[in-house]
């Protein structure tokens, strides 16, 4: 299966050192199956006069890894966002997370759910309306080494 990330550089040599902490899975090396997703994402660099380079790798899964997967914006996904997004390491049980993204509408709700304005049910009501995207968090550099082949880059 083909995986995408975005960045400033081409990144041939993944590696989980250089992410950044409290994101909506933990610290870990993001991709995302959906290509279109990686460009979009990619173009933010532009808006802020940044190169924009969307690298492309295969990807199998080991059969040994953990791997939780989130269908949909739900309560259980919900809690594991706020928790990550709060520091904790819950995301260290796991090999590779996928799901969807909390983006800027995502966001949003969730940044009124954690302010008080916003009861839980009312927060699962209003994501239930939200197509969840799509990320790949890879929180292993020993199955990032194991499983991702870099295939190419590509300057937008």
């Amino acid at each position: 299966m083909l995986i995408y990330h975005a960045s400033t550089i081409e990144i041939a040599s993944p590696d989980v050192l250089h992410s950044r902490d409290n994101l909506d899975f933990g610290k870990g090396f993001y991709t995302t199956i959906l290509q279109e997703q990686a460009h979009k994402y990619a173009e933010r660099f532009i808006l802020r006069g940044k190169p924009a380079i969307v690298n492309t790798y295969e990807f199998v899964a080991p059969e040994n890894a953990k791997i939780k997967n989130f269908e949909r914006y739900d309560e259980e996904w919900l809690d594991f966002v706020l928790a990550c997004r709060n520091g904790e390491k819950i995301y260290l049980s796991y090999d590779i997370i996928c799901g969807g993204i909390a983006n800027d509408r995502v966001f949003n709700t969730i940044d009124l759910y954690m302010s008080g304005q916003l009861s839980k049910e009312e927060t699962l009501k209003r994501l239930v309306y939200e197509k969840p995207n799509h990320q790949m968090c890879f929180i292993s550099q020993d199955v990032i080494d194991a499983s991702i082949r870099f295939v190419s880059s590509e300057k937008l």
